[in-house]
Formats: C-alpha cells, structure tokens, sequence
C-alpha cells in the first residue's frame, strides 16, 4: 500500500521580528536544545502541542510516556514545553529561523514539514524506522512524511474516512449496507420514497464534498491512483475517470441524496442532522469515532444504531479496501540537535508506547498498529483497526496534496459542482489549468 505524497502546500514561511518577540515574552525566554541537567544526565527538549486543559487525556498520556522514559534511561531526562495549536506553528515557525528547533517536536505531513526538509532543520529518521520501529506502522503512512524517499517524521494518528449509517433506519426499511453504486443509489431511492433524508452533507465546507469525488474517483480509477497522479503532473486532469467521477457527483445530486441546503450548510450542521437521526447516512473521518462510540454527552441509543460500511465500487471498478484520509500529528528530530541519538531514542520510545494508549485511554487511531483483538475496546475501534491493518491504500486528502492556491480553486470547483454550476468537464478543466500553471 502506498499513501500518496502530498506536493508542496506552503511557500518558505516569512518571519517578523514581532512574532519572536511575543512568543520569546510567552513562554519566558529561550527554549535551547542543548541544555544538559545535573550530573550527567543529557537533556531533551521536547515541545507538544496537548495542553492539559484542551487535551486532558493527550496531556496526561505524554506525560506517563515522559516518565517512564526517564525511569528507564536515567542518563536522559526530558524537558518539556507544551503550547496550545497555533500557539506551537507559530512558535516553531519563530524557531526555525535561527534553527534553533527543540530537539524532539511535532509536525504535520507533507507540505507542511517540506520548507523545513529544504531547510535542513529535520533530521532522517530511516535509522530509527529500520531498527526500532520495523513494520510498526500501519502501511503506507510513513509515506507522507517522506520527502526524496527519506522520513522525516514519525507518525502518530491516522484518520480514514468512511460512510457511517443509522442501523435502526436501515433496518426500518429492509436494507443492508452497500457494495456497489448501484446499491447504494437502491438505498437513497427507498429512504427518499419513505420521506428519510439518505445522506448528511455539509458542503458549505467543501472538503465535505471533496471526500465523495475523492471516493468516486478512487474506485473508477482502479488499481491507478489517477487524482493523485493528476495532482501531480503524472497524468492530466482531463483524464476521463476524473470527468466520471463528477460525472457521478452530479448523479448523486440529481437522485435527491443529500439533505436539502446541502451545499450552504457546515459540516457541523450536517453531522447535527446524523446524530438527531435526521439523516441516514454521512460520510466523515475516524476523527469522529468517539461521538459513535465512547462520548457519554451523546446518547448511548444513539451510539448503539451506529455502523459503517467502506464506499462501495462504481461501475463494478475499484478496490473497497482504498480509504481517503491521511496522518495526523507526527514526531520530528532537530537535524541540529547536540543530543541527536538521545533525541532518536525518546522519539522511538514515544512511538512505541503511544499506540495502544491512543486508542484505549484518547480514542483517536494510531498510524501504529495495535492489537485490536487483545483490548477492551468497542466493536466499532476494533473494525476500524482491523480494517487499516488491512488497507491497500490510503490517498492523502485532496486539499492537503495541493498548493494552497491550487487547493482553494478545489474546493471552489467542488461547491461550483455539486451546486449544479458547472459541468464535469469545466471542473476538471479548471483543475487542469490551475495545476499545470505551477
């Protein structure tokens, strides 16, 4: 399985002295790298971006990790620094321009980490990969963290998305989960005949709408990733499977699948709309599994009728073991750094211990794979482990693999198709024209 690489999504990052001044003042003074504790223990500086009061659990995990670290590497110990979101781009931002990275932190994939690649401020981590962590993650997502066949980075979350349903409507009207197109336009004219909304969509967002076309062209394209191939200049985007699979989009919206409004509602409407049992159907990320599963704030009812099922073939084509989706957060090592090996090793030990606590004590996915079996989890996690244990490709999120320009006329495009104005060879001409001139 291979995860498509996502090509540049950021220019070089442009500084101002200002913004070093305000994060300098934040977090009260310098946060070097290469400091070293008493005695002679070596220390590494490490910087998260799980603050305790809006990521309790990712808060309490890393620190379990940190200690059990030190516990178990007396000549290391771990300093560490944890910042909100954007308080943490815009503090590693600052740093990168003195290369002055904490020894271990955190990066996205793709575009995001490349000015930092082409920087020289990431260290390779193929080395800790090939000894440490040798078929630990779930395959293909290392893959977005490579950049010339080097990794950069180590992944620690992994979202697919997939098509949730509402069991107890299903059941209702006699039907089953869908393995074609065909079945799944069976089911959309049975809920609409019956007055039931078939499909939650909130497309005033666009990446909402860019999953479907995703999924359409994935399995119209067959064994050959032709989006991803297009995005990057291997293939046109005038490719017939592509023209198809809008082609398809519009017949979607022609039968009446999604809810009425779909394309000026937000995704949070839409997912309001699923989980009041208001729609039958919704398409959205692993990101979402605990409202299905383990929050006590929605009822457990509700959470009991939930299933899913993988987007099915189209036109007796495609593999339903491709998914959508793409990591999330991942480790990095300053390429800088004086305590380089130390750093390797936490950054390892970190990987190891952090899968089954992700999913047993956060309830998000890890890009390493767990036993799903040997955990007390819901039925639902072990499906989905048991299914990304099983992937055959996972294709990174349209958006993320283009250009912000070039991502912004994508989701422009989308709104404009599935809002019926323009025709499937217009979008993807556009998408060709705007492609072809970076």
């Amino acid at each position: 399985m291979k995860l498509r690489k996502a090509v540049t999504l950021m220019g070089m990052l442009l500084i101002f002295t200002l913004l070093l001044a305000a994060c300098n003042e934040e977090d009260g003074g310098e946060s070097g790298s290469n400091e070293t504790s008493s005695g002679d223990a070596k220390s590494v500086k490490f910087i998260h971006l799980w603050p305790e009061g809006s990521s309790a659990q990712h808060y309490k995990i890393v620190n379990e990790i940190i200690a059990d670290f030190e516990a178990e590497n007396d000549d290391i110990t771990i300093d560490l620094e944890v910042l909100s979101n954007e308080q943490y781009k815009d503090k590693i931002t600052v740093l990168s321009t003195s290369n002055e990275l904490p020894d271990v932190g955190m990066t996205w994939a793709a575009g995001y980490m490349e000015p930092f690649v082409n920087g020289n401020m990431f260290a390779s981590v193929d080395d800790v990969v090939e000894s440490d962590l040798s078929d630990s993650f779930v395959e293909g997502t290392l893959d977005g963290f490579a950049i010339d066949d080097t990794t950069y980075g180590l992944p620690l979350e992994l979202n697919i998305s997939t098509v949730f349903y509402n069991k107890s409507i299903f059941e209702e009207h006699g039907l089953e989960e869908p393995e074609t197109m065909e079945e799944l336009n069976e089911i959309v004219k049975t809920l609409n005949d019956n007055g039931v909304n078939p499909i939650a969509l909130g497309n005033r967002d666009a990446w909402t709408g860019s999953m479907w076309y995703m999924y359409l062209a994935d399995r119209l394209g067959g064994d050959e990733d032709v989006l991803s191939e297009a995005i990057n200049r291997e293939k046109s985007f005038e490719d017939p499977v592509l023209i198809q699979a809008a082609e398809e989009v519009q017949s979607l919206i022609d039968a009446d699948a999604f809810v009425q409004g779909f394309n000026g509602l937000a995704d949070e409407e839409a997912k309001s709309m699923f989980m009041s049992e208001q729609a039958a159907m919704y398409l959205i990320a692993t990101w979402d599994l605990p409202n299905f599963t383990t929050n006590e704030d929605v009822p457990q009812e509700f959470r009991d009728s939930v299933g899913y099922f993988q987007f099915p073939t189209v036109d007796g084509s495609g593999d339903v073991n491709n998914y959508v989706g793409g990591p999330g957060v991942g480790l990095f090592v300053a390429e800088n750094s004086d305590v380089k090996e130390e750093a390797k090793a936490f950054a390892s030990y970190f990987l190891q211990q952090w899968g089954e606590k992700a999913v047993t004590e956060v309830g998000v996915i890890p890009a390493t794979k767990v036993d799903a079996e040997s955990l007390d989890l819901p039925e639902m996690y072990v499906d989905v482990l048991n299914d990304l244990n099983a992937a055959t490709n996972i294709t990174l999120y349209a958006d993320v693999q283009m250009s912000p320009s070039a991502a912004q006329v994508h989701l422009d495009m989308i709104q404009a198709l599935f809002g019926g104005e323009v025709t499937p060879e217009d979008f993807a001409k556009t998408h060709e024209d705007t492609l072809s001139q970076e």
